[in-house]
């Protein structure tokens, strides 16, 4: 099973002529804290609430045991974004909830860095992932999840070939709040 394959082992890095996409590991935090920090107030709108420690070493730890536990139990996997110009972290992509099966479907979430928004940044991450998602592990569905009134983020779906499905009411807790979501979702035939 090619996905029993890939699992087993880190996730390929991933290269664009701008970007590359690897996984995170422990020599990521000093970077990660500060661009997470510089970018608090962008991204807590679009988040689940911040724990007190979320920047804190511990709080990365937690994060990469996470992304860790996707891997090994065969539920997705998780991506920092970095410029292949300067090495500079630009963001991260995470697949998860994927279902296998009958269904051979994915979910993505995704933040960028203030200071590499509205670059295109994502947009080519994204477009990277799918293409990745549909060749390497032979899903059919890929979904995301936006807030209504996130327009950016509905453009970068667009864009990157997903359609919108309709609302998920009270989907999930943002920012302490239980929050509607549009559901957006690409098979690999469109």
């Amino acid at each position: 099973m090619i996905f029993g394959r890939f699992l087993s082992q880190p996730a390929p890095a991933m290269t664009t002529d701008r970007l590359y996409l690897r996984s995170p590991d422990a020599g990521d935090f000093e970077a990660w804290a500060a661009l997470r920090a510089v970018s608090r107030e962008h991204l807590q709108p679009w988040e689940p609430s911040w724990a007190d420690d979320a920047l804190t070493r511990d709080g990365f730890r937690r994060r990469l045991i996470w992304f860790d536990r996707l891997r090994r139990t065969d539920t997705g996997a998780a991506f920092f974004i970095f410029a292949r110009q300067n090495n500079a972290l630009l963001g991260g992509i995470t697949l998860s909830n994927l279902r296998r099966g009958a269904a051979q479907c994915g979910e993505f979430g995704y933040w960028i860095g203030k200071p590499y928004a509205g670059q295109g940044h994502m947009s080519e991450a994204i477009t990277m992932m799918v293409a990745w998602c549909f060749a390497e592990l032979k899903l059919h569905r890929l979904e995301a999840a936006t807030l209504p009134e996130n327009q950016p983020s509905q453009r970068l779906l667009l864009r990157a070939g997903f359609k919108p499905e309709g609302l998920m009411r009270e989907y999930l807790k943002i920012d302490g709040v239980w929050r509607d979501h549009r559901l957006y979702a690409r098979l690999v035939t469109d």
